[in-house]
């Protein structure tokens, strides 16, 4: 666990003591983006996918990946953006044989907001061992589309469970693709989207609020391991 910091909200100017949570690299050392102690944090007035993402070295392998930038809520309402160094992990503590590794339980991150519902997706896919996620291309239908090479994934992180329209056009345009994809609903699906997603070879996830993806399908199951 990353050493923990003060920081002072610019808004209301309460203190508040944060550590920045550590994700698991593919050779199974803990990452944590490096915190700038002498930086000062600012307010987050927009989200934008590209700003909630920074590039950490993992000390132990030399992967370089991007984990979410480290945030935190203010009681006052305030998001609160904290800086970060660039470089590697400033402690690690490797507990594995980094030649072969066995995979470390996934480490979820409790959903409050539809971007928490994305984010969680995403470390999901980087645990299943898909790197680059970005944004995908076309906008889906519903929700926000996520892809990586060879997978398009939806995340829908509404209260409305997906339908069967909704399962059917993620699968049409990962064929016009040639990818594989993968559907994530924070509501669940309806019985007409799982027996589609069945028919077609769609894994399905549902979201639940501790951060943890969950498995609705047979196809999801084998794709988790």
């Amino acid at each position: 666990m990353s050493e923990s910091v003060s920081v002072r909200c610019p808004v209301c100017r309460r203190e508040h003591l944060y550590a920045a949570p550590s994700y698991p690299c593919e050779c199974g050392a803990p990452v944590c983006p490096p915190l700038d102690r002498h930086g000062a944090p600012t307010a987050v007035a927009h989200q934008a996918w590209e700003e909630t993402w920074v590039a950490v070295e993992c000390a132990v392998c030399g992967r370089k990946a991007d984990w979410p930038r480290p945030e935190l809520g203010c009681a006052c309402g305030t998001v609160l953006r904290i800086p970060v160094t660039g470089g590697t992990c400033p402690e690690t503590e490797p507990d594995v044989d980094a030649s072969a590794p066995p995979r470390r339980a996934f480490q979820p991150i409790t959903i409050r907001t539809a971007r928490d519902a994305v984010t969680v997706a995403a470390l999901y896919l980087r645990w299943l061992g898909y790197q680059d996620i970005r944004r995908a291309d076309q906008r889906p239908p519903s929700g926000i589309g996520l892809a990586a090479r060879g997978l398009l994934a939806q995340v829908d992180p509404t209260v409305r469970p997906a339908s069967l329209r909704d399962v059917e056009c993620l699968w049409l345009t990962a064929m016009t693709e040639s990818a594989h994809c993968v559907y994530f609903s924070l509501a669940g699906y309806t019985t007409e989207a799982r027996a589609r997603a069945d028919a077609l070879g769609v894994p399905l996830f549902v979201l639940d609020l501790t951060g943890t993806p969950q498995p609705v399908n047979g196809l999801a199951d084998e794709l988790g391991g």
